[in-house]
């Protein structure tokens, strides 16, 4: 894999040892992409009952004046927000030991606490792409008659690649150059 991407990111001018960083850190994005999916999809079902019409979750949220429209997409919202706490403590695990191994100047605590608050930025980011991205990936897949039977949990899926692949650079920017910026 090493002379791969020195071949290549020579070719482009990049640093070897950065693009090593760099398909490590996408890898170890992998294993989190499996984490974060595989809650993600468990707690959906769950979720999606919780805030149904007529359940006490979402008639309290009515009652609270808030739109049908938003507590039905809750569900999504709530799920990929547990998924993603999980996916990035399993990153976090990954990201010190294989990625940037050669980052241990700060304690596990302080790397934990940047990694979390880089983290949290990006849930930021994330929470109103799932949101917003739902409704129309919703509509867009029940349009595909084919479709019809996974068009919610496929629309559901889409909008949360979506937001994983716009957070993914975020993260890797922010956490090289705060959280490990120690690493040469």
């Amino acid at each position: 894999m090493g002379t791969y991407i020195t071949v290549v990111s020579n070719r482009f001018g990049l640093n070897p040892r950065e693009a090593k960083r760099f398909v490590k850190f996408l890898i170890v994005g992998m294993i989190g992409f499996v984490v974060d999916f595989g809650i993600f999809n468990l707690l959906l079902n769950p979720f999606n009952a919780l805030f149904s019409v007529g359940t006490w979750a979402y008639n309290l949220l009515f009652g609270l004046g808030f739109g049908e429209e938003f507590i039905i997409h809750l569900g999504p919202t709530v799920a990929s927000t547990i998924s993603f706490v999980a996916a990035v403590i399993s990153n976090f695990y990954w990201n010190r030991h294989w990625t940037y191994p050669d980052s241990r100047s700060r304690s596990r605590r302080r790397q934990f606490t940047m990694f979390f608050v880089v983290s949290v930025v990006g849930i930021l980011i994330r929470i109103p792409i799932v949101f917003f991205t739902t409704p129309a990936f919703r509509s867009m897949v029940s349009a595909v008659g084919a479709l019809q039977t996974h068009a919610i949990r496929l629309a559901d899926n889409l909008s949360l690649a979506v937001a994983v692949l716009v957070v993914l650079f975020w993260n890797f920017f922010a956490n090289r150059y705060w959280t490990y910026n120690d690493v040469e």
